[in-house]
């Protein structure tokens, strides 16, 4: 720590921080708009100027970039001086020459850091009377709203997207008072992180088009802090709530996990929530195929029939359901009965997955840790569509070789601009082996192109390498060495490439490297929201569903229980039609209304994870609570909690003795040694902070009365919250507990930008600690082989390779309006050398196995005699990664498919 002074008081400040870093670290007010704690500082702006003094007898001084100046024992500053204070002042009414005055209208008013700034340095009247430049605003796809008239030119959108984030077609354009952002034309921004500009932008330009056309003040949003459920990463959330609709998701700062940044599949594929599909009551099934809804007492009852101790009982679990949920449902029907409710393939790999990163003696890497990685090897997981913040964390750790070169010359690694022009285009090495193109080509050195069993016979070669012994090949000996060579190397693969072997041979490299190297990291991708949970309630004894259908058949259940799972998505037709054909007790829970759903004999509406609580354990084995921002209404209830109520209507004295959701988790905590952190996860529900809970409304919310004033003029006391500590309220302070933080606000910081205020420094972890608590920490003992692979068909010369999209593979975020906009149609990919072989063309289509047709679409990236399929759409439900199949062309395809665009006025996404 060195002693600077500003304005005669000598503070304690971190030596390598710059100015402004420092004094929003010691809680000063320093206005500035360019400066970002995660991509550095440039000083365009001009807005965070210093007076700076050589000594104590220099009076004058000169005016400095305090984001530009570093922190020097014993260095003298001015912020409050009329010298730095009327060049502020002066920088803002110049940025406000050609802003309009649409504060009232603009959809960033209210928690714009630009009005902030403004009110700071005392700028209150425009003397300018002169015509303002105007822009026109472009199209930027569903879910920007562009308004280049708000515009600043502080540089932030700009370096954040092609910087940061590796997006191309955004860019500033023109010179002088004219300057541009924006798109070359008009259209979809192409990044996966594009969303992000919300955040970044101080103005209104970017804005998040959703809550546009849906718009509430950032006042008026209630809010909490939750975990996304668009992947298995556990980047924290604060999604935002009124008129009981989830209005928006904002990024929850989490320094270990996602920082400052989501991707759009986290930011905007929550729309779910509010969608038309969602279950509202309780409902019954008719001898004809109808349902009656009933009231939650009528359902209980005749859940109490079908769950009579006589009765054979099984259970589907969940992968995106809660840890609460699924152990519930285990008690309430057995271990041995209840499936972890993956599909055929992932029954085997996801807990070999979970074996795997519990037997590694690598540290299993977090986000903050993946972009300290000076080395980096991508072994058949394109992260991009399974884990995308994963990578953009991959972005930032190419730059490690940048950092490197910026020390030697004693730079810090906030100047920016330096830092990348000393670098150029040196990178630390990342390499990949996949099937097919990846968004990570732009920065990796090598990129191989294989099938998945020859992902594994390369990454075995790299193994050899590493142990002493000669590769087969250039590219695996090269990247041995930059493994060996690097301080912080990291393997990174998964579940996605559908293959065992791939997995088994990436944790072979990562025990070789430990053996030389302790700070060897390794991450392994699995691919929903608690996928890593559900199999930490698994074991042996956990039957599939495929092994339940068997049951079914020889008559050893009564009644199965299915959690929030979609079995269309998990199993065959053939599979589905044993369960439903040979059990007639069907209890369905599940928030939207599915194929599954319709086979119940009883369904119950649950909530999602925007009105329930829970915990979900990442792909990092981070468990994390989130907690519900719109409080139940109609007969949604959390899945964990009709499952007591199941329990309690069967007499079960077990679930009787749970009375709050806090017992629920201590009871799974208790019952499973490895999970028995999990109640660290978040505080419990009686938790207050000076005498009351953490509210969820911003002390300026209003409308109380005046939102169900069509009901009655009579406010009704707020709803009660015994589950968290959380209330449905203004009243509570929201200060320094860490990981349960609904919402940023500090007096002058009303944007997102308050984040600091919270922080034990600007840019530094939340005060109170970050949310969570990993689970995996310690290596185990225990041994063992990846179960049994079903078995794959293997009737003809195509392997089926899954292609994942961010939009659309997955299950619920493809339930938004803007995300099935994005989605577009499922295709099959094959490169043109085979697609010749076949007589196709890019308008042609492809029959698998006699099914459905579906369209083509040439990739020379795919190796030969793969097929890449668009994993997790209907039309391709029925394929099965890893097999093999026999193809024929459809006949008519182009001529059939063009009646069907005309039919509907051509608006298709084709």
């Amino acid at each position: 720590m060195v002693i600077i002074n500003i304005d005669g008081q000598d503070y304690q400040a971190r030596e390598g921080q710059n100015i402004l870093q420092a004094c929003l670290s010691l809680g000063l007010n320093l206005p500035y708009f360019c400066w970002h704690p995660a991509m550095g500082s440039i000083g365009a702006c001009r807005q965070c100027a210093v007076v700076q003094f050589q000594n104590a007898e220099d009076e004058r001084g000169r005016i400095v970039m305090a984001c530009m100046t570093p922190v020097t024992d014993g260095a003298r500053f001015s912020l409050g001086g009329d010298k730095a204070s009327t060049f502020r002042r002066n920088i803002v009414e110049s940025l406000m020459l050609n802003h309009p005055h649409d504060c009232p209208v603009c959809a960033e008013g209210g928690e714009c850091h630009l009005q902030d700034m403004t009110v700071m340095v005392g700028h209150r009247d425009r003397r300018y009377r002169g015509r303002k430049n105007t822009h026109r605003n472009q199209y930027l796809g569903p879910l920007i709203h562009h308004e280049m008239n708000r515009c600043i030119t502080c540089y932030r959108c700009t370096r954040y997207y092609r910087d940061y984030a590796g997006g191309h077609d955004l860019a500033a354009m023109a010179a002088h008072d004219h300057i541009y952002f924006g798109r070359h034309t008009d259209g979809v921004l192409e990044n996966e992180f594009a969303g992000n500009l919300v955040e970044v932008c101080p103005t209104g330009v970017f804005t998040d088009k959703t809550l546009v056309q849906h718009y509430t003040r950032k006042w008026d949003l209630q809010s909490a802090p939750s975990v996304c459920v668009g992947c298995a990463v556990g980047c924290n959330t604060m999604p935002g709530e009124r008129y009981g609709k989830l209005k928006r998701i904002h990024n929850r700062f989490n320094a270990e996990v996602n920082g400052y940044f989501l991707c759009d599949r986290g930011r905007f594929g929550a729309g779910f929530v509010n969608s038309p599909q969602r279950l509202d009551y309780a409902a019954a099934r008719n001898a004809d195929g109808s349902y009656d809804a009933i009231q939650p007492d009528a359902a209980l009852k005749l859940a109490a029939e079908l769950l009579q101790p006589d009765n054979k009982l099984a259970g589907i679990g969940s992968p995106r359901a809660s840890l609460e949920s699924n152990f519930l449902l285990q008690q309430l029907v057995g271990a041995g009965n209840c499936s972890p409710g993956f599909s055929a393939l992932d029954h085997a790999l996801i807990p070999y997955t979970l074996q795997l990163l519990q037997q590694s003696p690598a540290r299993i890497a977090s986000l903050q840790d993946i972009e300290s990685a000076d080395a980096v090897l991508v072994l058949g997981e394109d992260v991009t569509n399974t884990a995308p913040r994963i990578a953009l964390a991959l972005r930032q750790a190419v730059r490690s070789r940048a950092f490197e070169l910026a020390a030697e010359l004693k730079l810090e690694p906030w100047q920016d601009a330096a830092v990348r022009n000393l670098a150029q285009n040196q990178r630390s090495p990342l390499d990949s082996y996949l099937s097919a193109e990846s968004k990570l080509d732009d920065i990796a050195r090598h990129c191989i192109r294989c099938n998945p069993e020859q992902i594994a016979d390369h990454a075995n070669a790299i193994v050899s390498a590493l142990n002493g012994g000669t590769a087969d090949s250039d590219s695996a000996s090269d990247i041995a060495r930059s493994l060996l060579a690097a301080r912080r190397p990291l393997i990174v693969s998964g579940s996605g490439a559908q293959s065992a072997a791939v997995l088994e041979a990436a944790a072979a490299i990562v025990n070789a490297l430990h053996r030389v190297n302790p700070a060897t990291m390794i991450s392994l991708s699995v691919p929903e929201c608690n996928s890593l949970g559900a199999a930490l309630l698994s074991s042996d004894v956990s039957p599939s569903i495929a092994a339940l259908a068997e049951r079914a058949v020889k008559g050893d259940i009564d009644t199965l229980v299915i959690l929030e799972n979609d079995l269309t998505r998990r199993c065959s037709p053939q599979t589905l039609a044993l369960l439903y054909d040979n059990i007639s007790n069907i209890i369905a829970l599940d928030a939207l209304d599915t194929a599954t759903v319709s086979e119940a004999a009883l369904v119950l509406p649950c909530a999602t994870f925007a009105d329930s609580e829970g915990t979900l354990v990442s792909s990092e084995g981070r468990a994390q609570r989130y907690f519900p921002v719109i409080s139940t209404t109609l007969d949604r209830q959390p899945g964990w909690y009709w499952l007591l109520q199941l329990g309690r209507a069967a007499r079960r004295d077990d679930f009787a003795e749970l009375l709050h959701f806090d017992a629920v988790s201590a009871a799974c905590a208790a019952h499973y040694g490895q999970l028995a952190a999990i109640s660290a996860a978040a505080p419990l529900h009686d938790f207050v902070s000076h005498g009351l809970k953490v509210p969820r409304q911003p002390h300026r919310y209003s409308g109380r009365t005046a939102m169900r004033a069509n009901v009655s003029v009579q406010e009704p006391r707020q709803t009660q919250d015994g589950e968290s500590p959380l209330a449905y309220s203004m009243e509570g302070l929201n200060r320094d507990q860490g990981g349960l933080l609904p919402f940023v606000w500090s007096p002058g910081w009303n944007s997102n930008q308050a984040v600091h205020k919270f922080q034990s420094e600007a840019g530094g972890p939340l005060r109170g600690g970050s949310a969570g608590v990993r689970l995996l920490d310690e290596t185990t003992d225990s041994s063992g082989s990846p179960a049994a692979k079903p078995g794959l068909p293997e009737t003809g010369q195509w392997l089926l390779v899954p292609r994942y999209r961010i939009f659309g593979s997955d299950e619920l975020s493809v339930r938004s309006e803007v995300i099935a906009e994005l989605a577009g149609e499922p295709l099959l990919e094959l490169n043109a050398a085979d697609a010749a072989s076949l007589g196709l063309g890019q308008d042609d289509a492809l029959c698998i196995e006699g099914a459905a047709a579906i369209a083509v679409r040439i990739n020379d990236s795919l190796p030969g005699g793969c097929i890449g399929f668009s994993a997790g759409y209907e039309a391709t439900r029925s394929l099965v990664a890893g097999s093999r199949v026999a193809v024929s062309k459809a006949v008519d395809w182009a001529s059939s498919r063009s009646q069907i665009i005309s039919s509907d006025g051509g608006s298709r996404h084709v």
